[in-house]
């Protein structure tokens, strides 16, 4: 029940996994399409982020802000686990056994992801003082 409902909430991303290993399906079948429907939380919890460390963000070059997106969810553990748990707390409870089976790797693919997804979102990051 739960698995169906999960499932019929995400997006349809249609990605090919023929050729994909399994850590490849898991992202392009489960990370994907939560990262996907959950995108604008996402954006609004890293902007929260900035806006506890009073806008050092805005002072910096569009080249530092990229930089500055991955260093903060390499770093800080407190911001990785939120993101994480944002995604993972969308899991069935098989992709949960899948997950835990290889915890090292999604957690890296997930990571990557989440950093892509929040560097290309950076326009979208407006001083608002």
């Amino acid at each position: 029940m739960r698995s169906q409902q999960l499932s019929s909430i995400r997006p349809n991303l249609d990605l090919d996994s023929t050729q994909s290993t399994p850590a490849e399906q898991f992202q392009n079948q489960t990370l994907r399409p939560i990262l996907k429907f959950q995108h604008e939380l996402l954006v609004v919890a890293f902007r929260a982020y900035i806006d506890k460390r009073h806008g050092v963000f805005f002072q910096l070059s569009a080249k530092d802000r990229v930089e500055w997106i991955k260093h903060s969810l390499q770093k800080d553990q407190s911001l990785r686990n939120t993101l994480t748990g944002m995604v993972i707390g969308h899991f069935s409870l098989e992709e949960w056994d899948s997950f835990q089976a290889n915890e090292a790797e999604h957690s890296r693919r997930l990571i990557q992801m989440l950093i892509q997804r929040l560097q290309s979102a950076v326009e979208s990051f407006k001083n608002q003082d």
